[in-house]
């Protein structure tokens, strides 16, 4: 990703056909079709690491694109015939990868709810953080994820953030302890109505 601002900050638009200019694609077969007339207005921001812990290995755009070799890695093994997907992956150097165009429902939240609508898939966009929960995330992470949360607010009625734990209590803690709420609301000009209750400044 290379075009930047004036003040370094990537520069993303949403097109038409729900992909992101600005970012890498690599398109994923794990995605069907929304519901008729479900309107994008969720952000659920995840954390993912491929094997656990480990970093800059491309197993997760394999894993999303079911290009991944389960015999290459113990762990890997465990995700033998797992069909997932997110909208988007920002690697540790803030790199943006979009498998799925926006207008379509990607695989990411599973078993899920959101002010009493279950099914979160089919009126979200998913972000997947390269990192864990045990560890922080990156300044140029934050960077691109606030400059492409700006842009996906332009393009749709997004109403509100949530990490995946607050839309899958007790089965999901992902972004974790370590994503800075207050950082990410201030570079992406949230409201803190828009944010998890436990999260707002």
């Amino acid at each position: 990703m290379s075009a930047r601002s004036d003040d370094g900050w990537p520069l993303l638009t949403v097109a038409a056909d729900g992909w992101v200019g600005g970012a890498r694609r690599d398109p994923s077969p794990h995605f069907d079709a929304r519901p008729a007339g479900s309107a994008i207005e969720l952000l659920v921001i995840h954390n993912i690491s491929l094997p656990p812990g480990a970093f800059g290995s491309g197993a997760i755009a394999r894993l999303f694109t079911n290009r991944l070799d389960t015999a290459a890695h113990p762990f890997f093994a465990t995700l033998a015939g797992v069909r997932v997907s997110a909208h988007f992956l920002i690697e540790r150097d803030g790199a943006l990868t979009q498998f799925v165009s926006c207008l379509d429902r990607a695989w990411h939240a599973g078993a899920s709810e959101f002010d009493g609508r279950p099914r979160c898939n089919d009126f979200s966009v998913g972000i997947e953080l390269e990192g864990t929960d045990f560890a922080p995330f990156e300044a140029a992470q934050y960077a691109t994820l606030a400059s492409l949360t700006r842009a996906l607010r332009a393009a749709y009625p997004l109403r509100a953030v949530r990490g995946h734990a607050d839309i899958a209590r007790d089965r999901k803690t992902d972004p974790g302890p370590f994503f800075d709420w207050p950082r990410y609301a201030r570079l992406a000009a949230l409201d803190p109505a828009l944010l998890p209750v436990n999260a707002r400044i």
